[in-house]
């Protein structure tokens, strides 16, 4: 195992940096100091090649000027906040409305813009740091967060997710990859498998705001239950998919045995499986719905549905919702979330 660093370029007046880990069988993941983001996952396929598991862009700009949060870490809060409205002890608190100009979405977009500081900790281990100041996009507190990266020998990509604030407030971190199994130039992701451990999920208005329902999958195209491919029911007529053009929901995920995976991917083309593992509530399934075909790596455009999230993650709209599990940390204490991506290989 070993980390590399190298320069990636310079943002907001701050150098960026890309840190590398790689294993013995060769697979390896890069993480830029950019917004943290995730900016290549290579592993290897059925025959041994290897491929790039997330979608990005091969320089510094793309990420700059990129509104879909590729490979990005998001917070305060991932996901939507209805109105951009929360109270905490009485107190109302205005945050950024960076979607419509009516909703928050993902904390503002702050954390996946900002440049964090980064170290090798381990021979497979990178710790990221960044502090948010009291008042950033209208959250309460100052902010301390981390994110753990931690590539295994066993094919597996592991994100601790850590922050403490000096006021009461809501807090939900997560990373923003979009997953292609196929590798880069892969096509899209409507013939992937996937199975997500959830009996329900929460069905959104016209904004995309859940409305405090937790509705059943079975009998419905949100039934991942059983592994079937993510473009069996995506043109189905169900109002829930019209108006998002395809997978935008939290699954409520189920509780998992020991060892049991909260969902799994698999790519019939390349043989690779992605399991995942987290002690989150939620995930966001997205189905890369308004992907436009800019281009990215290789110069490779990004198609609609060319590729999937899967963002673990407190329900959308947790802070307004004291029905959904609560997300609320106090002064001191501390936010810790784990989720794990484990990839494999299955033969024909």
């Amino acid at each position: 195992m070993s980390v590399e660093k190298r320069f990636f370029g310079s943002s907001k007046n701050r150098d960026v940096y890309l840190f590398e880990i790689k294993n013995s069988s060769g697979a390896s993941a890069q993480i830029l100091t950019y917004g943290g983001a995730l900016h290549r996952l290579v592993m290897p396929g059925r025959d041994g090649l290897l491929r790039d598991m997330v979608l990005g862009f091969d320089g510094l700009k793309g990420y700059e000027e990129d509104t879909s949060y590729h490979g990005r870490l998001v917070g305060r809060f991932a996901n939507r906040i209805a109105g951009g409205l929360f109270t905490v002890n009485g107190e109302t608190f205005q945050l950024s409305k960076n979607e419509n100009h009516e909703t928050c979405l993902h904390g503002g977009s702050e954390f996946s813009d900002a440049v964090w500081s980064a170290e090798a900790i381990g021979e497979n281990v990178i710790r990221l740091a960044y502090k948010s100041p009291s008042g950033a996009e209208g959250f309460p507190g100052e902010m301390r967060a981390e994110a753990v990266y931690t590539l295994t020998e066993d094919n597996g990509l592991i994100i601790g997710y850590r922050a403490v604030c000096d006021q009461e407030t809501p807090v939900s971190l997560t990373n923003h990859a979009y997953f292609n199994l196929n590798g880069t130039g892969g096509g899209d992701v409507l013939g992937h498998v996937l199975s997500i451990n959830a009996d329900s999920y929460t069905p959104t208005d016209e904004k995309s705001i859940p409305m405090g329902e937790l509705r059943n999958v079975k009998g419905t195209a949100f039934d991942f239950t059983t592994p079937k491919a993510i473009g069996q029911d995506i043109a189905d007529s169900d109002i829930q998919l019209v108006q998002c053009k395809g997978y935008d929901h939290n699954f409520c995920l189920s509780p998992r045995e020991s060892g049991e995976p909260s969902a799994c991917a698999y790519s019939p083309e390349s043989g690779i499986v992605m399991d995942v593992y987290t002690d989150m509530p939620g995930v966001q399934l997205y189905t890369g719905n308004f992907l436009s075909g800019i281009k990215g790596k290789d110069g490779v455009p990004m198609d609609k549905h060319g590729g999937f999230c899967l963002e673990t993650q407190f329900y959308p709209d947790t802070p307004n919702r004291p029905e959904f599990p609560p997300c609320t940390i106090k002064p001191g204490e501390t936010f810790k979330s784990r989720t794990s991506f484990v990839f494999s290989v299955r033969n024909l």
